[in-house]
Formats: structure tokens, C-alpha cells, sequence
């Protein structure tokens, strides 16, 4: 059906035979009216009543054309209206402490930073390691803390050697084992403050200590006395 409604508009109109479309738009619509008529048998001509409910047809389409127009405008106008929002209540949050989850470190002339970890039950011990973004060890830290619930410890950015790692990204994991030598899996996240925010086309991005990190890495936002300082 739609190669030949496809083919009489182009010999209507004089045009090569092209690719068929796979679906009509409302001027096709009102070619495909204008090439009937052209074309029609002077013989048995097409009703009135027939013509008129074909242009009622198209009217109708048209209506659905401009209604459909008219509503992703409005669409596209409240969704540019909801980010701007956003982006003036994000920028709220700026010179306040947030709890980034993930394993994910970035690194990018800070001092130290604030690692966090959550045991589900007591451990006996607990180590983290801390990788580059190619998996190599760069620092391992024996942690006192064992208690059940959040634990957290302050490093000072530097390697086993004591040197001070460049900027760029890295992952830490925490090891840490119960009493009966089972290994406990624990949630991990970071804690750091906000002190930038930077819109792209991509979305937003935090800059906490002067660190990158998306909208969806915050699990928790908290005020400065609240969220700790280390060890």
C-alpha cells in the first residue's frame, strides 16, 4: 500500500521513483488528495461527498499535526524549566559535606582524603588497598576500625614508599575477615565537600575538593560537623 500511494506521488509530481517511506506525513497526505483528483476518471468523477470527507480527513490530521507540535514544545519548555531548577537548588549545596558512594577515587590536588567503609558485622581485621585505574597496587593501610556499622579513616594521598600519588583515578577495596577467618563484604564510600559545580551537556558535575564526581555518586548529604573527620 505504501509503495503504491508512493509511486502515484511521484508521478504526480514528475519526480524518479524513490525509497518508499514508512509512514506518511500530512503533506504526503495532501499530495496524495491533489494526485487522486488529477488522475481521477472524468467518466465516474469522485463525489462531492467523498471529497469532502477526505479534506474533513486531512483537517483532522492536521489539528493531530499541530497538537502533537504544540505539546512536545510544552514538554521540551518544562523540562528546561525542571533543570533550571535543579541546577539553582544544586548549586545550594555547595560548601557542604556529601558521603559519595562507590569504590571510585579521584584524585586532583587535594591533601587527603576521607575513606568510608560499612561492616556488616565485626571483623577480627581489616586492610585496604588502594589500586590505579590499571589495577596496580599502590598503597595498602592496616585499619584499626572493626566495629559493625560505618568506619571511616583519613589518607594522606601517598604510596607504600611514601610518595605522593599524581593526580588522575583510582579504586580502593576493603579486605576485611571475622573472627572465624570468613571473608565480610562491605559497602564503600568516600566523604568530601563541595566546593564547585559544573554543567555540561552531559549533566551535572560535582567538584568536591577540587575532584570531580556525577550527581549519582551522592548517597548522603550532610552537614560539616556530621560527617566526620577521619583519623
Amino acid at each position: 500500500m505504501i509503495d503504491t500511494i508512493t509511486n502515484t506521488l511521484n508521478m504526480s509530481t514528475g519526480n524518479t521513483l524513490r525509497t518508499p517511506k514508512s509512514t506518511l506525513e500530512k503533506d504526503d497526505f495532501l499530495k496524495l488528495m491533489i494526485a487522486q483528483l488529477q488522475n481521477q476518471d472524468p467518466l465516474n468523477p469522485m463525489s462531492g461527498t467523498e471529497y469532502a470527507a477526505q479534506l474533513a480527513q486531512f483537517s483532522s490530521l492536521e489539528q493531530l499535526t499541530n497538537l502533537n507540535d504544540y505539546m512536545k514544545q510544552s514538554v521540551d519548555a518544562n523540562a528546561s524549566l525542571t533543570q533550571s531548577i535543579n541546577n539553582t537548588m544544586i548549586s545550594g549545596l555547595i560548601g557542604n559535606e556529601v558521603k559519595l558512594s562507590g569504590e571510585n577515587i579521584n584524585l586532583n590536588g587535594q591533601d587527603s582524603i576521607v575513606l568510608g567503609y560499612n561492616l556488616p558485622a565485626q571483623a577480627s581485621k581489616v586492610k585496604i588497598n588502594i589500586y590505579t585505574s590499571t589495577g596496580a597496587l599502590v598503597k595498602t593501610i592496616e585499619d584499626g576500625s572493626i566495629s559493625r556499622g560505618d568506619n571511616k579513616l583519613s589518607w594522606d594521598l601517598s604510596d607504600n614508599s611514601g610518595n605522593k600519588l599524581i593526580n588522575g583515578s583510582y579504586k580502593f577495596e576493603v579486605v576485611a575477615v571475622d573472627g572465624n577467618g570468613k571473608n565480610i563484604t562491605s559497602s564503600l564510600f568516600k566523604f568530601g565537600t563541595i566546593n564547585g559545580i559544573r554543567f555540561t551537556v552531559n549533566g551535572t558535575i560535582l567538584l568536591v575538593d577540587g575532584a570531580e564526581y556525577n550527581m549519582s555518586d551522592i548517597s548522603e548529604v550532610l552537614s560539616p560537623r556530621n560527617s566526620g573527620g577521619g583519623k
